[in-house]
């Protein structure tokens, strides 16, 4: 059985096809991260304009690539909720167009839970219930996955996500857009020493144990003072640059075993552009190994990104549970 899935909700515009919710036949994807960068974010009209620009060429680029036409099509998933409600409806009116047209039925699907999806490509099969960890620009979340289409939050940002946090302390440092990368880069050329203390503050240190929150717009704070006191030379970019990701990941890192521990779910999935970064997909390993956890996360650093082949595969599985939509179906900036 093959799927499409179209992916607009922020500033990746992509189309995947996949066949029996597990194999990628074909994947592409355009990103619009030079576009922005002048901007040192996403503007969204620019961002909806782009998607409008390039769906159709690469819908027609994944087909040719992948040997097949609309009519090898079982169904037709889409992203409707969260993202930027311009982009978004970029995708959804290219998936009522071809289900129109093709009598190709729609399965409508949640970002976030798509990203959680990406693992079945990389034959990974997590049983549920499931701690779905989802760390990006937007998000910084842990879910309990209880099944497809079933996802109960558990843990939210009550400010900046990671992802926008990267973005910020990049920018504070006259470093390059998307700041993840780039402070990342700049990280890994520090060594720490002995006795080498962090400079900025354990991350929600007091918060109640029995509850999950992340929270980083305060560590962009403190590197922003820091840098007032201190000459940038550029080892000292790479200590501010270690610390603060050091500092940040801490959080993430007490933020899952804290919610092992709430909860006794033992099996973890991390996904979302932050996951790219080598650094937490080491700690999450190490986790993994001094805690006895199972965890998963797409080995391939493009499956991090928004993509169409995730969109795809959580549709098999909602397509497989008898869930199909209407054209008149609805877009939303939000997740419910």
């Amino acid at each position: 059985m093959f799927g499409l899935g179209i992916e607009s909700s922020c500033d990746e515009t992509s189309i995947g096809i996949v066949e029996d919710g597990k194999h990628l036949r074909c994947l592409k994807l355009f990103s619009q991260i030079e576009t922005h960068a002048e901007f040192r974010g996403v503007v969204p009209e620019i961002a909806s304009r782009a998607h409008l620009e390039k769906i159709n060429l690469l819908l027609e680029e994944a087909l040719d690539e992948s040997g097949l036409s609309f009519s090898d099509l079982s169904y037709i998933a889409v992203t409707t909720r969260p993202g930027l409600l311009g982009s978004l409806m970029i995708g959804a009116q290219l998936a009522r167009c071809i289900s129109f047209v093709c009598k190709i039925p729609i399965v409508t699907v949640d970002h976030l839970e798509a990203h959680l999806s990406t693992v079945y490509l990389e034959n990974k099969f997590p049983s549920f219930p499931y701690l779905g960890v989802l760390l990006s620009g937007g998000n910084s979340s842990i879910f309990i996955v209880e099944d497809y289409g079933k996802m109960k939050l558990i843990g939210d940002t009550s400010d900046d996500a990671l992802g926008e946090a990267f973005d910020k302390v990049s920018a504070l440092l006259q470093l390059p857009y998307p700041g993840g990368p780039a402070v990342e880069k700049r990280a890994l050329q520090y060594v720490s020493q002995d006795g080498d203390n962090s400079p900025f503050p354990e991350l929600l240190k007091d918060f109640p144990s029995d509850k999950i929150q992340f929270s980083y717009s305060g560590i962009k704070t403190s590197v922003m003072y820091y840098i007032k006191k201190h000459s940038l030379t550029e080892e000292k970019i790479n200590e501010i640059c270690y610390h603060f990701q050091n500092t940040a990941f801490q959080l993430v890192e007490k933020n899952v075993l804290k919610a092992v521990k709430l909860t006794g779910i033992k099996t973890i999935v991390a996904s979302g552009g932050v996951l790219a970064n080598e650094t937490l997909r080491n700690r999450f390993q190490k986790i993994a190994d001094k805690k006895n956890l199972q965890v998963y996360y797409p080995e391939k650093k493009i499956l991090c990104t928004d993509n169409g082949a995730m969109v795809a595969v959580l549709g098999y599985y909602l397509f497989q549970k008898g869930k199909v939509d209407t054209l008149d179906f609805k877009v939303s900036p939000n997740r419910y």
